[in-house]
């Protein structure tokens, strides 16, 4: 009975790995494991220098498909087995990309193209190629988003129309490896995710998310009515019967001197507001014939400074309460206004009806971009049926790599604040130091020192003790203002701002203490002497 049991236990499972097999639904996967030549084609025309490469992911034994060289156009492309249709059930198309060395202006997306039929060559691939789907990164000056954009047939005029995706999720600004996947379903739902979030979902038939939309308007404008040449379009006009008033000057200006004004007293008329340079000396090698005559730099004049002002002195204009400016007739309402004319509206004739778009199929995935980054890596191109599958490949391909370089992105993050921070506080002791050797504060001078260098074996404590040096300043300013006895520097107890640091290290060893006064002790001589 125990074998019997165990037989149909192994009949069962391999029926199990059948039914996976059957319904894996992979229809195109490029894990770049292998090297791309023979199996992917570059475009040979003129435009497309940029050299591809098979390369590790930074990091990563894994390989990619890796943009070389900036500011290049690239293109290659792969066809499928047999074409994949996008009417039938749901289609998944999912890549990563991984922006190594950033993006600031390029494409990092794919073209999902029709059959070379629609007029196509591999080995001609370039951006008149047909395709059905664009899909990925795009980012350059005021653009920053994941393109979706399908192109549509439209069944009356015949021509083949962009329709862009609105309001894209935008490019994330790392340099980590990001998946991008587009679920387009059998409902018309649409759904963009990066790193398997979703960030995007539209209707493909909603002229709310497409620009334009799949399906046209049902009238348009005329194209050949024209506005009659007697339309007014001006809702007010200046009124015909109005008359410029007698006391109008038009040509009264807009300021004028202030005639109250008087020359301030103590003003040097025949003083110039610059002159020579006194201190300013011929270079040796000041050639004449060459250089010309040698004039000395102006600096201001120094005994302008003291005066209320120097040269010839003018009254200050002001408002003139006379000024009116042009004048003209006031508005009122035009009785032959007619409002903003528009053409009449008649039926569109590339009008259409559609329940599910009409797509064409994807015969091949293409990468045709311009970048002025190189370090763009391409890996895991999927299309497939079934959306678990996806997600499968994003779980086992792309999420492991994510995860190591996110930890080593935020050890390298920490390691740099760590190092502006300790520069920032080197700052702030040797600007410590240069206060404790500041004349008035020399019977402090000790207790500066301990709180500094106290400071320095514990950089945790730094805003406390500025806070008593400030206190000790304080103490030390209000004594020089209102009197006081000095404390004698021997004797003296700890004041309130040492106590308060004494409190912050009360709980270091007796042993850590002890090296704290031997290891300050020679930064105590220098100081001092």
């Amino acid at each position: 009975m125990g074998r019997f049991a165990l037989l149909l236990l192994l009949v069962f499972a391999s029926l199990q790995l059948l039914c996976f097999a059957a319904d894996d639904d992979t229809v195109f996967y490029e894990s770049f494991d292998e090297p791309f030549d023979g199996r992917w084609i570059v475009s040979n025309k003129d435009d497309y220098t940029g050299v591809w490469k098979h390369s590790k992911s930074e990091g990563h034994d894994d390989y990619g498909l890796l943009v070389s060289e900036k500011a290049r156009k690239y293109a290659i492309v792969k066809e499928l087995d047999k074409p994949v249709s996008l009417k039938d059930g749901s289609t998944v198309l999912q890549f990563e990309t991984r922006l190594q060395n950033g993006l600031e202006c390029g494409g990092a997306y794919l073209k999902y193209l029709r059959p070379q039929e629609a007029g196509w060559k591999p080995k001609e691939f370039d951006n008149e190629s047909p395709y059905s789907i664009m899909f990925g990164p795009d980012k350059c000056g005021g653009t920053n988003k994941a393109h979706f954009i399908l192109k549509h047939k439209n069944p009356k005029s015949g021509e083949y129309i962009e329709h862009h995706l609105k309001y894209p999720p935008s490019v994330p600004s790392d340099k980590l490896t990001h998946v991008y996947t587009a679920i387009l379903k059998p409902d018309n739902e649409v759904k963009i995710l990066i790193d398997g979030e979703e960030k995007k979902k539209a209707n493909l038939l909603s002229a709310d998310d497409f620009d334009p939309p799949l399906i046209p308007a049902k009238v348009i404008p005329d194209p050949d009515d024209k506005k009659p040449e007697d339309w007014d379009e001006r809702a007010k006009i200046p009124d015909p019967n109005a008359v410029k008033p007698d006391d109008w000057d038009e040509d009264a200006p807009m300021e004028i001197e202030d005639e109250d004004a008087v020359k301030p007293e103590g003003w040097l008329d025949d003083e110039p507001e610059e002159v020579d340079d006194p201190e300013a000396t011929k270079p040796e090698d000041w050639d004449d014939a060459e250089d010309g005559e040698w004039e000395a730099p102006k600096i201001d004049n120094p005994k302008c400074e003291a005066a209320p002002g120097c040269g010839e002195w003018k009254r200050p204009m002001k408002p003139n309460p006379a000024y009116k400016g042009k004048w003209s007739a006031p508005l009122i309402d035009n009785p032959n206004y007619k409002g903003i004319w528009k053409p009449q509206e008649i039926p569109n004739p590339d009008y259409f009806e559609l329940d599910k778009p009409d797509f064409e199929p994807i015969a091949a995935v293409g990468i045709e971009i311009w970048t002025m980054q190189d370090g763009i890596l391409f890996d895991n191109i999927l299309i497939t049926k079934n959306e678990k599958v996806a997600e499968s490949y994003r779980e086992t391909a792309w999420k492991p790599k994510f995860e190591v370089e996110k930890e080593k992105q935020k050890a390298e993050e920490e390691t740099t604040d760590s190092d502006e921070l300790s520069g920032f506080q080197k700052k702030v002791f040797n600007v410590l130091y240069k206060v404790a050797d500041i004349p008035f504060l020399s019977e402090y001078k000790l207790q500066i020192l301990d709180l500094i260098e106290k400071s320095e074996k514990q950089p945790n404590i730094t805003i406390g003790v500025i806070a008593s040096i400030a206190v000790i300043i304080l103490t030390v300013f209000f004594k020089l203002i209102f009197g006081g006895k000095k404390q004698r520097g021997v004797e003296r107890k700890p004041d309130v701002a040492e106590a308060s640091i004494n409190q912050t290290t009360s709980g270091e060893k007796a042993e850590e203490e002890e090296e704290d006064e031997t290891a300050t002790a020679p930064r105590r001589r220098r100081r001092e002497t």
